[in-house]
């Protein structure tokens, strides 16, 4: 008899002991879940201003390693020369009018739509400013990245 109590007093320890340790493993866990979830905040860069001097060359392009500027009938535009399938650096075709990913050969409009090829998104586009002088003339365009 004296037997049968300390085994039912051992259960309730360990009963109870198991009870706390996991108690205090989810009341640790959801104290260091803000913190883990904070580790991977990542914080958005400040955009870049690039100036380009203006006229832009006859053919009205303008390549640049993160972006190619386009100037056409007053209007300026710019698209990333980042692929969007794979990340590789797209190339302006001018002989075609198409800007082309040399790797898998995706290929979009100048103003950065898919045409066709693996890739599935148009490519994302960035804001131009256009800096005239005095007297109307464009001397310079301020592509935000």
């Amino acid at each position: 008899m004296a037997e049968e109590k300390l085994d039912t007093a051992d259960e309730r320890r360990s009963f109870l002991r198991n009870m706390i340790s996991w108690t205090g493993a989810f009341i640790g866990a959801s104290l260091l879940y803000p913190l883990f979830r904070f580790a991977g905040f990542a914080v958005k860069p400040k955009p870049r201003h690039i100036k380009v001097a203006a006229p832009l060359p006859v053919s009205g392009f303008h390549a640049e390693r993160d972006f190619i500027l386009f100037a056409r009938d007053e209007q300026a535009w710019a698209v990333s020369r980042t692929c969007t399938h794979l990340g590789c650096r797209v190339n302006f075709l001018e002989d075609q009018q198409l800007i082309e990913c040399p790797c898998h050969q995706s290929r979009f409009t100048e103003q950065g739509k898919r045409l066709r090829g693996p890739a599935e998104r148009d490519l994302p586009a960035f804001a131009v400013a256009v800096q005239k002088d005095a007297d109307g003339a464009i001397t310079e365009y301020v592509v935000t990245i």
